[in-house]
């Protein structure tokens, strides 16, 4: 098993800022899919620049990349795409994994936590459709939150599941018009360079239209509980103290794959989806922000939740 990282503190002459320099090379534990690479590169390049450290990708398969063909919805359960890399944490294999947030369960398996995230990109859902199509009457998802809210925006709907990286599921409408359309996540086109594609027209889904997924647009970093303070130094707090509330409301609820259910922590309003009570914004002060678990249970049980 790997040792803890050693920081070493180097203080910057005429600089009040400390600089944290781990004295040996990281390895970071991803999955192989194009946006996890993608993400991946953009955690190494920070860590590159900030720790002034060498880090190396080590690539997995996770199960829920194996199972292409699998309903995510029907078959699947927790850390689908996740515990391949965690496994690789607690055997001393990699230093740090990373995860898009939205895929983490609310508990973390024991020993290991989530040492903080990237600056957070746009967090939400873009409705994509073929060019000409205004009132879709058939969209392909296989999420149980993007469904159920999609049906509130347009009534009669049929859908059909989809699965593959993104430009896999851009190809199956646009080129084999599998469906009207689909819904991605904004935050990995960007980070693929995908701002458009041929014969399809991309929309974005404002908050109170569609809640996206906990966590949606962040990258969490995670490791070891012993290493963990270490990282956070170099980490995005903005994006922490939304997102420590967004996943309080996950673990309250434990909701997995067969849950309609979404949270989003703006600035000051939380947004908030379940398949039983529909969507609600309401306003977060800088108390709840400070005892999220708290303000969990309280929303909760106002809603009838918990």
């Amino acid at each position: 098993m790997a040792p803890p990282l050693v920081p070493i503190l180097v203080f910057g002459p005429k600089l009040p800022t400390v600089y944290i320099v781990i004295s040996r090379k990281l390895i970071l534990a991803t999955r192989k899919s194009p946006l996890a690479l993608a993400q991946s590169e953009m955690v190494a390049a920070h860590l590159r620049t900030t720790l002034g450290v060498e880090v190396e990708l080590k690539k997995y398969v996770t199960t829920g990349d194996r199972q292409t063909e699998w309903s995510l919805e029907k078959k699947g359960g927790k850390g689908l795409f996740t515990s391949e890399l965690e496994a690789a944490l607690n055997s001393g294999e990699a230093d740090l994994a990373v995860h898009s947030t939205k895929d983490l369960p609310g508990d973390l398996p024991p020993g290991l936590m989530i040492a903080g995230y990237m600056p957070r990109a746009d967090a939400r859902d873009v409705l994509v459709l073929r060019a000409g199509i205004a009132q879709p009457r058939k969209l392909a998802t296989g999420s149980p939150r993007r469904r159920t809210q999609l049906a509130m925006l347009f009534p009669d709907l049929d859908f059909t599941e989809i699965r593959g990286n993104v430009d896999t599921r851009l190809n199956k409408i646009s080129e084999l018009a599998m469906a009207d359309g689909t819904v991605l996540a904004a935050a990995g086109m960007k980070r693929l360079g995908i701002a458009g594609w041929p014969g399809l027209t991309f929309q974005a889904l404002e908050f109170g239209q569609m809640v996206p997924a906990v966590g949606q647009g962040a990258i969490a970093i995670q490791t070891r509980l012993a290493d963990a303070p270490t990282m956070a130094e170099v980490l995005d707090a903005n994006t922490a103290r939304s997102v420590r509330v967004e996943r309080a409301f996950q673990s309250a609820l434990g909701s997995g794959c067969h849950t309609a259910f979404a949270a989003h922590a703006a600035a000051d309003t939380l947004y908030l989806f379940h398949e039983n009570v529909g969507l609600h914004s309401l306003p977060l002060t800088e108390e709840d922000f400070n005892a999220p678990a708290d303000t969990a249970e309280r929303v909760l049980k106002k809603l009838g939740l918990k």
